[in-house]
């Protein structure tokens, strides 16, 4: 898989900067800045001059001072004036072209070191801006360095070395001790730990052996594996996970688009204001020339929206930049906006606010003489079946070292169970509802009554009927680390009410929410009723959240304000309908995206107001001739330069405190019921030794 290039993405108020490769540029304005100073001091202290040198109108230099002053305002020239040329060739009119017109007028009045001046100052922030932007795609870059350009596979008996790219489906490749996995596949040999803390944020290393999913991207810490490519690398989940933060880095804010519309706008409206101004102090106040000149030229400077302009785009880069660092993803700036203003969250309940891992507890045999083929014919009946429960069931029965007894024509009702024939006879494994008409009347009663006694302690229990016999598996799965500490976060962040929506039966779903201590829950629903809840919450309390899993929730997450997938590092719907990926499994993470996006508004809402008045205030003393060039260049480069440094200060935001024991989990995302059919997450973590099966 080739690299994909890292370009700096940003729309900064010097576009021209961006377009220039290597550093000289920042060589370029400190020379041009060198001879400035020399010369200026030439011309004040040695050639005894006290006043600009020139008059009304352009003149050569004549000292070596002014030699120099000109030299210096030459190099600006030689930046700007290209991109000035690069703009009006596209019959743009932008900033590039007012700093290059300011500096230029400035010269032919014969403030020709204010023109080098503003040129100094606007190259060098060009600089500045251009090498801190840099920071913002750290994200992206570490993420296309741990595509490796090498890997070894199996083919005809022998390893070849061969580039990623060309590993085809179901090839095995073998991942050495230190290197990294080159595409997305199953452990087919051996055993390991994978590192996988700049894909996902998790500090500790994860355990995998044969039958494990691993990703591309992650270090191989300890043993060599074989791998089973299940995915070509142009499809891997770090591929596209990296074309979504490159994706995200182009996607603006509303308010960033708006400024966009009504920047050419603006840069004309400033000339014909400038203009205007000359005309009323020339031929309306009786001012000379040359001094009606001067200050229309300074209003040009000060007026120019470079800090307005650059206000947005370095705080969203730095926010999309800071949180992939810690494995979450912005899907962008309006995503960033859309999540620090929602007031009010629903979430999903197995894969997010639990492990979506149950175990089985227990097997009651209710009519069945032997549980070991209870537990064979249940096993037997879900290979077919992705569905969490089934896991589990297959689980068990490998634990016990039983084999499973496989079933013919096998079936799956969602939300239901999974049917199919052995011996001739049919099988059905699922809720009451769904196995009752394959069981004697005479069980009706006690089967139904042992389920409901289960559901209300809280635990998860399917039934299994065959021929006269019955039987019923108890499964418990457990909250996800950070979800108490997240209830609490919302509600210290005064989202409120938290609303678990859910298609697990009542008991299950009440013994989750006390746990967790939400303010409400709703059991028993279908995927189209979540929805008309969402809908329901945002008529009563305004912009809703949805946090799910991004398997089954992925049209509650697409139909919400803002959309939060957990565990979405392998999971094509999470990437595709939830606004925010969080690459790990803890809750608190949620919260943490939250708070970050919050700040980025606030940031955002900062240098707006900033620039604003700036610009505001160095126009109006323009205008009056408070300030002069000079001051003005000092004023205009200068807070353009502040906005950036507030906007960058997001990068170095707190990261989020994780669970000590986030790391040694599993993460199996599946249908929100009792059901036994779907899919799940893709995302797998280590399961923990003390993990009960049993």
């Amino acid at each position: 898989m080739p690299a994909v290039a890292v370009e700096n993405t940003l729309p900064s108020s010097t576009g021209w900067h961006t377009r220039i490769v290597g550093n000289h540029e920042l060589v370029a304005a400190g020379l041009a800045g060198v001879l400035l100073a020399v010369g200026f001091t030439m011309m004040r202290l040695v050639e005894g001059g006290t006043e600009p040198a020139g008059g009304a109108a352009l003149h050569a230099p004549t000292t070596p001072g002014e030699w120099l002053v000109w030299s210096s305002l030459a190099i600006g020239m030689i930046y700007g004036g290209r991109a000035a040329f690069e703009a009006l060739r596209d019959l743009q009119f932008n900033i590039d072209v007012l700093m290059v017109l300011g500096a230029g007028l400035a010269a032919w009045l014969g403030h020709a070191e204010e023109g080098a001046l503003l040129l100094f100052l606007f190259v060098l922030s060009g600089a500045l801006e251009d090498l801190a932007m840099k920071r913002t795609t750290s994200a992206v870059s570490a993420l296309n360095s741990m595509i490796p350009t090498e890997t070894r596979v199996q083919r005809g008996g022998q390893w070849i070395s061969i580039k990623p790219d060309e590993a085809a489906i179901d090839e095995i490749v073998l991942v050495r001790p230190g290197e990294r996995v080159p595409t997305d596949g199953v452990v087919s040999s051996g055993a390991t730990e994978l590192n996988q803390a700049s894909l996902t944020g998790e500090s500790q290393p994860r355990p995998v052996a044969e039958g494990d999913e691993v990703f591309a991207g992650t270090i191989n810490e300890s043993h060599p594996i074989e791998v089973r490519v299940t995915r070509i690398a142009s499809d891997s989940s770090l591929q596209r996970v990296l074309n979504l933060v490159l994706s995200a880095q182009e996607r603006r804010q509303p308010v960033q688009q708006l400024i966009d519309r009504l920047s050419m706008p603006y840069s004309v409206s400033v000339v014909v204001v400038c203009l205007v101004v000359l005309a009323v102090l020339h031929f309306g106040l009786g001012r000379v020339w040359s001094e009606a000149a001067y200050t229309s030229i300074t209003l040009l400077i000060v007026a120019s929206p470079c800090a307005l302009i650059i206000a947005t785009p370095t705080a969203t880069l730095s926010s999309i930049s800071r949180a992939a660092r810690a494995g979450v993803l912005f899907k962008g700036g309006e995503s960033i906006e859309r999540l620090a203003s929602f007031r009010c969250v629903a979430l999903d309940k197995t894969g997010t606010l639990t492990m979506g891992r149950p175990r089985v507890q227990e097997i009651h045999p209710v009519a069945w003489s032997d549980p070991n083929t209870l537990l064979a014919l249940a096993a037997g009946l879900e290979q077919g079946s992705t569905h969490p429960f089934a896991q589990a069931i297959i689980e068990e029965a490998e634990r016990r070292g039983v084999e499973p007894i496989m079933c013919d024509r096998p079936s799956f009702q969602p939300g239901l169970g999974v049917s199919g024939i052995h011996e001739g006879s049919e099988v059905r494994l699922g809720r009451f509802a769904h196995v009752r008409d394959l069981m004697p009347i005479c069980l009706h009663a006690r089967v139904q009554k042992d389920m409901q006694e289960l559901h209300e302690r809280g635990t998860l229990a399917v039934a299994l009927a065959w021929r006269d016999q019955a039987g019923v598996f108890v499964l418990r799965d457990e909250p996800r680390p950070g979800g108490e500490a997240m209830v609490r976060e919302f509600h210290d962040l005064g989202v409120r009410p938290i609303v678990m929506l859910t298609g697990d039966v009542p008991g299950v779903a009440e013994r989750i929410s006390s746990q967790l201590g939400l303010d409400a829950y709703y059991a028993e629903l279908h995927p189209d009723e979540k929805l008309k809840f969402v809908e329901t919450m945002r008529a009563e309390h305004g912009r809703v959240g949805v946090v799910g899993d991004g398997v089954n929730d992925a049209p509650s997450l697409a139909a919400s304000d803002a959309g939060i997938a957990i565990g979405g590092i392998g999971s094509d719907a999470a990437l595709e309908t939830a606004d925010v990926v969080l690459m790990n499994e803890d809750l608190r993470a949620v919260t943490w995206a939250i708070r970050l996006a919050r700040k980025t508004r606030w940031t955002i809402q900062t240098n707006l107001a900033f620039a604003l008045c700036a610009i505001l205030l160095l126009a109006v003393g323009a205008l009056f001739g408070w300030i002069n060039l000079s001051l003005g260049v000092l004023g205009h480069e200068g807070g353009t330069l502040l906005v950036v440094a507030n906007g960058l200060r997001l990068l170095i935001y707190p990261a989020p405190e994780t669970h000590p024991g986030v790391a040694s989990h599993r993460i199996d995302g599946g249908p929100d019921d009792a059901g036994t059919s779907g899919g799940r997450s893709s995302f797998v973590a280590a399961v923990p030794d003390t993990a009960v099966t049993g």
